[in-house]
């Protein structure tokens, strides 16, 4: 065990008040684990689904500074945490309910406790994620921190409760990680007699209203909801998360025949996005018509559950809430892609041999059969009971997926990633700083000349579609988009806005949209210099945004995209690469070494900002005519 007590032993001589010590000491920092779990939960509802972070420093007693991950795109839990305890954080002990991960691509989480003088790491659980699994603590340890985990160096009953709030909180990212498909949780009501509606189908409403107020709470942590067409054509719901939070979560309807109203509240897009997932090749009519309304259908061989939660991990969801009837919920089931249960028990009594129930034909003819829930709890809901458990243990990573280090020394052959095609989405990818989502600031001239600060590229592209549009309804828009906490929320206000006013869309929109993409991945790649030597590691390598339904920017489901994002990074790799090539490397090679080819790097890195900044072509020029004495090799 990593921990030591030296202290104690020190001062209390007898083992009994030793071993209270010691678990009085692990009750403590299992409580501030647990708070640094609780605390990651915060913005569920708010935002859609990520990786829960939370941080929590403490001396002794004390917490001097906390601080949580809003959404991907915003500024990392332990950073927030330091610059809230400031200079207490010297000697101080840092809680994490998860390892670290790297969304800015150069470990500021890691750097924010090294540089605030933190002296201890406690982490709840390690990172899931292959590409990050290990990662921090390494790093953490390589700089002199002591780094404990929770039920590796850290074991008591206390811990084992600590440790499970810290699956709980993240459970759809360990799912998604060891199944490689998202966290599926089936929702429905009942009543006493196990109907989810009478004989004639009315089901409105079996549940209560704090029932039904949980439900949307449900909702609103899902990334999308999904209903069979049965409960389209019998109950026309709207699915939405009606919360008063801002994350409202796609709809998925499941029909394989596409027998479905032209007529549906979930038709109505204006609020929160509709996909259909169909059998190939149905009702291609139908198909056009719900594409002129703007929802989007997805065609599949063979439609079934496991295939579109596959889908659904392509596009990067971590959870899904299923809110369909009994002739879908059983195929789920039996697929094995639902993980957790939460059954409304309403105390009323419906009858009826026809009345439907919540689960259909599963095959089974024996109680020893049966499918039994873990970790069961219950809660009652205003008159009603709510029951929840898992169908399938939350996953424990731990012995499961090897480091790239371990697998490396397994066999050396592998490679956990193609060298050839690089993906790119969400900004956990390894290649995630790539994404218009990563936290980079961009400080950048307006059409004024005036340089004007934006929190990511999404917020630009986002708030440069109204930007120059005299009405007062597109300058509040860009003001909103400018303020959004995050590139989630910008992206949404901006969607939204061109969505239900397009003629505030300023109409040359369509063809500088690239350009308005480029200028801001340019700037991007100026400021941040390990952004930049990350482009340049890319190389050879074709770059893809990997959203399988953004067809313009992304590559698409099957490769159908046009990736227009991949290719304007692999254009600014190319254009960095031929200007080094060109202009510095010829007065390098052969001359100082490694340290001068570092530098020189280090100078084509200022030329790219030169450029971008001042208009001037050419750093390098200016070096030679300005500074001729601070870079000889440069002079001709």
């Amino acid at each position: 065990m990593a921990f030591s007590f030296a202290a104690a032993t020190t001062t209390l001589t007898s083992p009994i008040l030793c071993k209270t010590t010691a678990n009085q000491h692990h009750s403590l920092e299992a409580q501030y684990i647990k708070r640094a779990a609780e605390i990651a939960d915060k913005s569920s509802g708010f935002t859609s689904p990520h990786p829960n972070f939370g941080c929590v420093i403490a001396k002794g007693n004390n917490i001097v500074g906390e601080g949580y991950l809003y959404a991907q795109g915003t500024k990392c839990a332990e950073l927030q945490a330091v610059e809230a305890g400031g200079e207490l954080c010297r000697g101080s002990t840092a809680y994490l309910n998860l390892e670290p991960g790297d969304c800015y691509g150069d470990e500021t989480a890691i750097s924010s406790l090294i540089k605030a003088g933190v002296s201890r790491v406690v982490l709840g659980i390690r990172h899931p994620l292959q590409h990050l699994r290990g990662k921090a603590i390494r790093s953490l340890r390589s700089e002199g921190l002591q780094v404990d985990v929770l039920g590796e160096e850290l074991q008591s009953e206390t811990v084992q409760e600590a440790l499970k709030s810290c699956f709980v909180v993240n459970a759809p990212l360990l799912y998604r990680a060891a199944s490689r498909v998202p966290f599926s949780v089936l929702k429905y009501a009942m009543t006493l007699d196990g109907k989810i509606a009478a004989s004639s189908g009315h089901a409105s409403w079996i549940s209560s209203r704090q029932s039904r107020n949980r439900v949307f709470e449900l909702r609103g942590r899902s990334d999308a909801v999904i209903v069979g067409g049965n409960t389209v054509r019998r109950d026309n719901p709207r699915l939405t998360a009606r919360h008063g939070a801002g994350h409202m979560p796609v709809r998925i309807v499941m029909s394989q025949a596409l027998n479905l109203p032209e007529v549906a509240n979930l038709w109505d897009v204006s609020e929160a996005r509709t996909i259909v997932a169909t059998q190939r090749g149905a009702r291609k009519s139908f198909q056009k018509l719900l594409a002129s309304k703007g929802v989007e259908v997805v065609e599949f061989d063979i439609l079934n559950p496991r295939d579109v939660m596959e889908y659904c991990y392509d596009r990067g969801y971590l959870s899904i809430l299923w809110e369909c009837g009994g002739a879908l919920t059983a195929p789920a089931i039996a697929s094995g892609v639902i993980h957790q249960i939460f059954a409304f028990v309403a105390p009323k009594i419906i009858g009826g041999a026809n009345a439907p129930s919540p689960v259909g034909e599963l095959g089974m003819v024996e109680m020893s059969q049966a499918l039994n829930l873990i970790d069961v709890s219950f809660e009652q809901i205003g008159p009603d009971m709510l029951i929840s458990g898992y169908l399938q243990p939350i996953p424990d990573l731990t012995p499961i997926i090897p480091s790239a280090d371990e697998t490396s020394a397994i066999d050396p052959s592998v490679t956990l990633y193609d060298a050839n095609i690089i993906l790119f989405y969400k900004t956990w990818d390894p290649y995630g700083a790539f994404s218009n989502f990563s936290p980079h600031p961009l400080r950048i001239s307006d059409e004024n000349g005036d340089y004007v600060t934006w929190p990511t590229v999404e917020h630009y592209y986002q708030a440069h579609k109204f930007i120059g549009v005299d009405d007062p309804l597109a300058r509040d828009c860009v003001n909103q988009i400018k303020c959004a906490k995050s590139p989630e929320e910008a992206a949404r206000v901006g969607r939204t806005m061109q969505l239900q006013h397009p003629h505030l869309v300023r109409l040359d929109w369509e063809t500088v949209k690239i350009d308005v993409m480029y200028r801001a991945l340019k700037c991007k790649f100026s400021i941040y210099p390990h952004l930049n030597s990350m482009l340049l590691s890319t190389a050879g390598s074709i770059l893809v945004e990997a959203s399988p339904h953004d067809l313009f920017w992304g590559g698409g489901r099957e490769g159908e995209g046009l990736n227009y994002l991949g290719r304007l990074l692999m254009q600014l790799s190319k254009r960095v690469i031929v200007a080094w090539d060109k202009e510095c490397k010829p007065y390098v090679e052969g001359r100082r070494g490694i340290r001068r080819l570092e530098e020189m790097s280090l100078a084509m890195h200022m030329n790219l900002s030169w450029h971008f900044l001042t208009g001037e072509d050419d750093f390098c020029n200016y070096m030679r005519d300005k500074m001729p004495n601070t870079y000889p090799e440069m002079v001709t």
